[in-house]
C-alpha cells in the first residue's frame, strides 16, 4: 500500500462531482487499499476519492474501533432522520474546524468491491462519516453546511472561550472567523485535522461491517 498525495482547497477537484462506476474496474482494489493507508496516516476516519484527485465515486470509512475499513462504491444517502449540530473538520481543509448540521440517523446504499449491494443503517459517528464522505463525492464540503458563517475556527481556538481574558492558544489568540474558509471560499490551508470527529458513541453498524 502507498500513501497518496492529498488534495486541499482550493483544488477544483474538490468541487467536482465524482462519476458513478458502472462496474468495479481492475485496479480499484489497489486504489482503495492506498486510500485506506492514506486515511490511516492522516488520522482520519473517512476519505473520498476526489480528496486524492480521482473522480471515481468511491469512499472508504473506518471508525476508531473497527479492525477493517469499509469500501463504498457509488455511495448515496437514501433517507435522513432528525437534525443536530456537530463539530467537524476535514483533511482537505486542514487547520480549521466548524459547527455543522448533520442528520441524527441515515440510511445509505453502496456497492462493495465484490459488486454486491451494501445497505447501511447508521447513527452517531458512522452517520456523520457517511454524510461527510458522500458530500465530498458530490462536490460539497463541510464548510457549506456550517450553522452560520462565523461558526468556524482555527484549531487551538474554542469559540465558547471567547471573552476569557488571558487565555491563549498556540502562543496567540485567534478570532473564530478570522481568515477562516466559508462556503465558496478558497483558503490556503495549513496544519492538520481529522476528517470527522463527532460523538464518542459508536453505532451498531450491522452485518456489512466486521470491525465494530
Amino acid at each position: 500500500m502507498a500513501v497518496l498525495p492529498m488534495r486541499f482547497l482550493p483544488d477544483p477537484v474538490l468541487r467536482r462531482p465524482a462519476q458513478k462506476l458502472t462496474k468495479v474496474p481492475p485496479g480499484l482494489k489497489q486504489m482503495t487499499d492506498d486510500m485506506i493507508e492514506t486515511m490511516h496516516v492522516q488520522q482520519g476516519v473517512g476519505l473520498a476519492a476526489n480528496q486524492i484527485g480521482s473522480l471515481q465515486k468511491v469512499a472508504v470509512i473506518q471508525l476508531p474501533d473497527w479492525t477493517e475499513a469499509l469500501v463504498l462504491i457509488n455511495p448515496e444517502i437514501v433517507k435522513r432522520e432528525g437534525e443536530l449540530e456537530l463539530e467537524e473538520g476535514c483533511l482537505s481543509i486542514p487547520g480549521y474546524r466548524g459547527l455543522v448540521k448533520r442528520s441524527v440517523r441515515v440510511r445509505a446504499r453502496a456497492i462493495g468491491l465484490d459488486g454486491k449491494v451494501i445497505r447501511i443503517k447508521a447513527e452517531g459517528l458512522l452517520a456523520q462519516a457517511l454524510e461527510h464522505e458522500t458530500d465530498h463525492l458530490n462536490g460539497t464540503l463541510y464548510i457549506d453546511r456550517l450553522v452560520a458563517r462565523d461558526k468556524i475556527w482555527k484549531i487551538g481556538y474554542r469559540p465558547d472561550e471567547e471573552g476569557h481574558e488571558g487565555h491563549e492558544h498556540d502562543g496567540h489568540e485567534h478570532h473564530a472567523s478570522e481568515g477562516a474558509p466559508g462556503p465558496g471560499d478558497s483558503p490556503s490551508p495549513d496544519g492538520s485535522s481529522a476528517c470527522v470527529d463527532p460523538p464518542a458513541d459508536a453505532p451498531d453498524a450491522g452485518p456489512p461491517f466486521r470491525g465494530p
